[in-house]
């Protein structure tokens, strides 16, 4: 079936529809075309009372990955034809697990639960086990302060495997290029796209012209400090000199030089902090997470 297209007098038909033949407040609506790429349904649904939504026909499990992100109690406005005209149905999500999308068209998902928070630090359990071990949730929350992620942000994640999936959140209506260099690694970044509903994020075995030819050129890059940093720095920095850059290390040595690193490839006014985090454990004593250093920079022309 050709895809539909949504434009500005489609959109307002449909809304005039909906605001016609039911009561709900249409004031704060989120509008979402999911026929376009990088478009979350999943985490707009969690962050809106009321969203809108237009999808094509052929999308079969839209409702079960609705109701398996644990939204099966939200309301659903649909009617059955592709055009804005005819009876309006209501339904909860988690009835219409076994239905899917039989005709290009826009309905409405109303979540009374909606937080419109950014989730920033999530708790490790909220991410899929695997070859992964996630750095602290504290810790990830100071590093994407650091990072000034915008809605708009294409970034580069290297080897950040659970921030990627933060940024890729926060920055909704752009890309996140999450590069794993191990394949174990890259199965488990797949697991976690489709476990929080991703549709934004690109992943990558490597950073080079090759890998990366299809992907936006990034305005923002995290990596975790490796022997390769220095390619990665020198590539990145080539496609775009103004590049924001954060980098997480443990290594002393990468942060007591990273000035000087950074430097070689135009990136300035670098800031090292380094953060530490204690837990009190069961058994009354605290237990110091590692510290790492956190060094950011942005590129010049």
């Amino acid at each position: 079936m050709e895809q539909q297209i949504f434009t500005n007098e489609v959109i307002l038909s449909w809304l005039q529809y909906y605001a016609g033949n039911t009561t709900i407040d249409l004031e704060h609506v989120k509008i979402i075309d999911i026929t376009k790429k990088n478009k979350n349904i999943i985490p707009t649904v969690e962050s809106h009372k009321t969203t809108m939504v237009f999808t094509n026909a052929g999308m079969d499990d839209i409702f079960y990955r609705l109701w398996n992100a644990g939204l099966g109690e939200c309301d659903v406005w649909y009617n059955e034809g592709s055009e804005p005209e005819g009876e309006i149905f209501n339904k909860k999500v988690k009835d219409m697990i076994d239905r899917g999308i039989n005709a290009s068209a826009g309905m409405l998902i109303v979540n009374p639960n909606a937080r419109n928070t950014a989730k920033i630090g999530m708790g490790n359990e909220l991410f899929r086990k695997g070859s992964i071990h996630y750095v602290g949730s504290e810790i990830r929350a100071v590093i994407l302060n650091k990072m000034l992620v915008d809605t708009q942000d294409d970034i580069c994640v290297i080897s950040g495997e659970s921030i990627a999936i933060e940024a890729a959140l926060i920055a909704a209506e752009g890309t996140v290029i999450a590069v794993e260099y191990n394949g174990a690694d890259r199965d488990t970044m797949e697991d976690n796209v489709d476990h929080f509903g991703l549709q934004n994020v690109i992943i990558v075995d490597r950073v080079d012209e090759d890998s990366m030819k299809d992907c936006p050129v990034p305005s923002l890059v995290f990596m975790v400090a490796s022997a390769s940093m220095e390619k990665e720095l020198s590539y990145l920095t080539k496609i775009n000199p103004e590049i924001r850059v954060v980098i997480y290390t443990l290594d002393f040595k990468v942060a007591a030089t990273a000035a000087e690193i950074l430097d070689k490839y135009g990136v300035t006014d670098v800031d090292t902090i380094q953060i530490s985090v204690s837990r009190l454990g069961s058994n009354n004593a605290f237990k110091q997470q590692p510290s790492p250093w956190i060094i950011t920079g942005h590129g010049n022309k």
